[in-house]
């Protein structure tokens, strides 16, 4: 990494301006002077990038729209120079697409732009003051709150019901979905939208609790309640605090069923042998990758628990049905990696992306950013190429699309209309993809939403795909 000036030792605050309106870009430069903060102010992206080369920033403020390029593409650019910056997104209209869009390529925020530039001033004077905490204690400086990544309508369903929960605090929310899919940074994203500022998330994985020991490490214990009770402890339901509690694996939850529904119920737990009630304060959320409808039917899994978990269920979608996500979240992962290794790695080509747009990710999102951390260590040169690639994700792409590949196109020149071409065009996608839309509609080059519209106009409700072990074809809706 090339040496650079400042705050690689602590000591020091910088911040830098990014702006190509020279009269706005030099009233905060003034006011952050007055303030006692060395700032370096930049008309150009090209210049903001050659100052973030060999100067470290802790915050940068970047305006939007720059002469030379656009200043959300810059982010990853920037914070890849100078990782855990504080930055800020300034615009002079705001619009809430652009807003998502900056925040999830690693800003801390967006904001419009004031005749007074002193709020931007008292934003960067709170960043300085949380690290002059930090430094007093001791502390590594707090890691960005994670977030969804990706803009597929399968997603951003997700986020949109994540923000709509966030107003109900108390309510129980119960996330589903395979392993991988991200069912725990959900949850942290809920949290960081519902919960007080710094109050605990606690998560506890139920598959690995001690069956002798569940119920203390979930409801805390009083000293001499059992043999080995030395002292008070505790619980994961204590320590979450007004925060968040996650079980995850609530399925694999065995004879603490009918007291957890209790505690749901009221909202009121004992420690082990203690009589004294104690507040759940927390929110509850439960995760799980199996079918809990289908362990009540079989007596596995408590029908009024479930009916309790189930207030407001969230199915979180595995990553071959939001396709769209890959690159972004392989780029995200590459930065992160990045940084962790102290790397300049080259951004990922297209034969690449291609490879990794073509693999459908049985491990999810998980096996993704393990696939992206592998080829980081292994690109000794900054350039992740295929060879760096796992062995099942290449030869997935000599086997793609799948089953229904070999379906042939019956287009009948000059009997066949337009109408009637497009449908079977749609037809035929739907087959390749196995049944699947996203990737239907990638292969049609249209987006989910076009191709639903069409096949809604074509009065396509089922498509029967062939299962080409001699098995019976299976009917997607």
């Amino acid at each position: 990494m090339a040496s650079r000036e400042h705050n690689q030792t602590g000591n020091g605050f910088d911040v830098l301006v990014v702006d190509d309106e020279e009269l706005y870009c030099r009233s905060v430069g003034e006011e952050l002077a007055r303030a006692g903060i060395d700032c370096r102010l930049a008309f150009s992206g090209s210049q903001a990038l050659e100052e973030a080369a060999g100067r470290y920033f802790d915050v940068i403020l970047l305006d939007h729209r720059l002469p030379d390029s656009d200043g959300i593409e810059l982010i990853p650019r920037l914070l890849s120079r100078c990782p855990g910056a504080s930055l800020v997104v300034m615009t002079a209209y705001h619009a809430i697409p652009n807003a998502v869009q900056a925040i999830r390529s690693g800003a801390e925020d967006y904001v419009v732009k004031e005749p007074s530039v002193r709020p931007l001033v008292e934003r960067v004077l709170e960043v300085k003051r949380r690290q002059e905490v930090r430094r007093r204690s001791n502390q590594p400086p707090e890691a960005k709150p994670q977030a969804l990544i990706g803009s597929s309508p399968a997603i951003l369903r997700v986020v949109e019901q994540i923000e709509k929960i966030a107003a109900s605090p108390d309510t129980t929310v119960l996330l589903m979905g395979e392993t991988g899919v991200g069912k725990e940074v959900c949850a942290r994203m809920l949290h960081r939208l519902s919960r007080p500022e710094g109050s605990p998330f606690v998560a506890v994985d139920c598959a690995s609790l001690p069956g002798n020991l569940a119920e203390s490490l979930l409801f805390g214990h009083q000293r001499g309640a059992f043999t080995g009770a030395e002292q008070d402890r505790a619980g994961a339901m204590e320590e979450a605090g007004e925060g968040t509690l996650l079980l995850d694996e609530i399925g694999e939850l065995g004879a603490l069923q009918s007291k957890l529904l209790r505690v749901l119920e009221t909202r009121i737990f004992q420690r082990v042998g203690s009589m004294k009630p104690l507040a759940l304060r927390a929110r509850v959320v439960a995760a799980t990758n199996m079918d809990l409808a289908a362990k009540v039917q079989t007596g596995q899994f408590r029908q009024d628990l479930y009916q309790r978990l189930c207030v407001f269920p969230i199915t979180v979608p595995p990553l071959r049905e939001r396709r769209e996500d890959v690159l972004a979240l392989a780029n995200h992962f590459l930065s992160l990696f990045a940084r962790r290794l102290e790397r300049q790695i080259e951004p990922l080509d297209d034969e690449v992306a291609e490879r990794l747009q073509a693999y459908h990710f049985p491990g999810n999102v998980r096996e993704l950013k393990n696939i992206i951390e592998r080829a980081v260590i292994l690109a000794e040169d900054g350039r992740v190429e295929t060879r760096h690639l796992p062995r099942r994700v290449l030869s997935q792409v000599a086997t793609r699309p799948g089953p229904a590949e070999s379906v042939p196109l019956d287009f009948r020149p000059g009997l066949d209309t337009l109408e009637d071409l497009e449908r079977k065009m749609i037809l035929h996608a739907l087959r390749r993809s196995g049944g699947v839309k996203t990737e239907a509609a990638r292969l049609l080059g249209i987006s989910r939403f076009q191709l639903m519209r069409r096949m809604e106009r074509h009065g396509i409700r089922q498509v029967v795909v062939t299962d080409t072990s001699g098995g019976s074809g299976r009917t997607f809706d």
